[in-house]
């Protein structure tokens, strides 16, 4: 066996965190915009399944690592993933609350991701998992590497958001490994698996979204414009969420591609100083703005 290459970012899991959400966080908190707020609502309401899902699919394997460092990174890597399960879950029952199908877009969800896991092989389903863990590390840069992409979030959202950034961009190359260096995986099946996953991305966070925006009285005709309006906000090359990492995205089908090869964002340092020494995730967070790109 090849040895795991070293971790970049030492993998620490900050366990049972207050963010403070409670029913006051407004029904549109990132700039009383119905649109964003739905959308985000959308991708954050899969975190709960979606890192079980990675969890289980990275234990299949677990038995067959006999590299202690592997080994301890894949450890800490499911004490993250439970952690973000945990808090999303907290957040999920807050949108129920409000009114949103919340049970029924989770059974929907679990739906797909168990015939997943039925249909593809424990090699294909680790692959699945990289691919994802991959985007979710991107998300960090996306939201946090520049301060006016969280302008007008609510605060305790954006505390919960940046946590969780942080600790993708920590353990982004542990699937990875395990798939390269235990599963044997090889470069077809990882680049399918990356195209694979971006289809899913896409059909997961339009669908939730639109049925969210329905659940609030939004008529179809609505609906639609909306998510017209807001692709460049999502897929603009310069300025869009997604559209600005395409050359990260692409890194990915590089065939000597390692995650590692890409670093975390140049303000992750602020945030884990301002926690270590304040113990405190909104603090954290201020840290990591304040030394963001404007």
């Amino acid at each position: 066996m090849q040895a795991a290459p070293s971790y970049s970012e030492t993998i620490v899991p900050r366990e049972n965190l207050d963010f403070g959400l409670d029913a006051s966080v407004p029904k549109y908190w990132y700039r009383g915009d119905a649109y964003k707020s739905r959308y985000l609502d959308a991708i954050q309401l899969t975190f709960p399944d979606g890192e079980r899902y990675f969890i289980t699919s990275v234990r299949a394997f677990r038995e067959r690592i006999d590299d202690p460092a592997m080994q301890a990174a894949v450890r800490d890597f499911i004490r993250q993933e439970g952690q973000h399960g945990m808090a999303h879950t907290r957040y999920n029952q807050l949108l129920a609350a409000h009114g949103q199908p919340i049970d029924e877009l989770l059974g929907w969800f679990k739906a797909k991701l168990d015939e997943r896991a039925r249909l593809y092989s424990d090699e294909f389903n680790l692959a699945m998992t990289a691919a994802a863990e991959h985007f979710t590390a991107m998300l960090a840069e996306a939201f946090f590497a520049k301060a006016y992409t969280t302008e007008g979030m609510d605060a305790r959202m954006r505390a919960m958001l940046a946590w969780h950034a942080i600790e993708e961009m920590e353990h982004k190359a542990v699937a990875y490994d395990v798939m390269r260096e235990v599963a044997r995986v090889g470069y077809g099946q990882r680049a399918g698996a990356m195209l694979r996953m971006i289809k899913e991305i896409l059909v997961t966070s339009y669908t939730i979204t639109d049925r969210m925006l329905q659940a609030d009285g939004y008529s179809r005709r609505q609906r639609l414009w909306l998510h017209f309006k807001n692709l460049p906000w999502i897929h603009g090359p310069r300025k869009g969420i997604f559209g600005a990492l395409t050359p990260r995205l692409l890194a990915y089908f590089k065939p000597g591609f390692h995650p590692n090869q890409l670093p975390v964002i140049h303000n992750y340092r602020n945030w884990l100083e301002a926690y270590q020494r304040t113990g405190s995730p909104a603090l954290a967070c201020d840290a990591l703005l304040a030394a963001a790109y404007r």
